[in-house]
């Protein structure tokens, strides 16, 4: 399948900023079952910085905006061949290892309930069957419902209530995974909006856990699925907030709004 990707993301201040500064994981890597045919970044007034590929593999590029501005524009255009690998990452170059993705985070720090949720895996030998009862578990845990949590809301707070989008599952399967001595992380992406029914979002977020002899292989819990390839996959870290997209920082007093539009389409469309 041929994806092709427009993604804006405006940022408007109520009094001219003197400068921003921002990193972008906003590149696609090329692998087995995504081929990146073209992607473009660009960057209103911008002056592009330095680029990296961390050890994650994700390929991160610097940028700045020199003020007084009062608005700025990200804009991300791209077409992407992708191939259903039923959720499992294959030929991916990172140098990472996979126990680093033990770690708790604080979206991430499981509770009482976390744990209680995590026993949905007790019994089971195979890892990959086990992976994929923890994911069928928070689907069941936390319905999805956009706009009942924000940016900041914890895994368990996101179990408390019993409500979220896809962070919040992933943030979820994430934490009960680790809980069970399974490495796992958050991963960034794009996916198709289709007219099958499903609730989804264009810019989206799902979770990765370590199977051995597999290796990585994602779980996206809000559409009770693995990745196929409806999905682009941006970037992966800790949490949402380390694998976000764009992350910066204003010089100046201004409020700072954010306005975001995702269209993610089939070439045949």
């Amino acid at each position: 399948m041929q994806l092709i990707v427009d993604h804006v993301t405006r940022y408007t201040y109520d009094q001219p900023v003197r400068g921003v500064v921002q990193s972008h994981r906003l590149s696609p890597a090329s692998y087995e079952g995504q081929n990146v045919l073209e992607w473009q970044v660009e960057v209103s007034d911008g002056l592009v910085g330095g680029t990296f590929r961390d050890g994650a593999g994700d390929r991160i590029q610097c940028w700045s905006v020199q003020g007084p501005v009062s608005e700025i524009t990200v804009r991300v255009r791209g077409i992407v061949e992708t191939r259903d690998m039923a959720g499992v990452l294959r030929g991916h170059r990172e140098l990472v290892r996979p126990e680093v993705y033990l770690c708790d985070t604080l979206p991430t720090r499981v509770d009482g309930a976390l744990v209680t949720l995590s026993e949905a895996a007790e019994g089971i030998e195979n890892p990959l069957d086990a992976a994929h009862a923890l994911a069928a578990a928070v689907a069941e845990a936390i319905a999805y419902k956009p706009g009942v949590t924000t940016a900041r809301t914890t895994a368990a707070e996101a179990l408390g209530q019993g409500e979220g989008v896809c962070q919040d599952h992933a943030h979820a399967l994430i934490a009960v995974a680790r809980h069970r001595g399974m490495p796992a992380r958050y991963v960034s992406g794009y996916l198709h909006a289709t007219e099958d029914g499903v609730p989804h979002e264009a810019a989206h977020a799902w979770a990765e856990i370590w199977v051995p002899g597999l290796g990585w292989v994602g779980f996206d819990a809000a559409n009770r699925c693995c990745p196929d390839a409806r999905y682009i996959r941006l970037g992966s870290g800790m949490d949402a907030q380390d694998a976000a997209p764009i992350r910066g920082t204003t010089r100046g007093p201004g409020v700072e709004s954010l306005d975001v539009t995702v269209a993610v389409l089939s070439a045949q469309q």
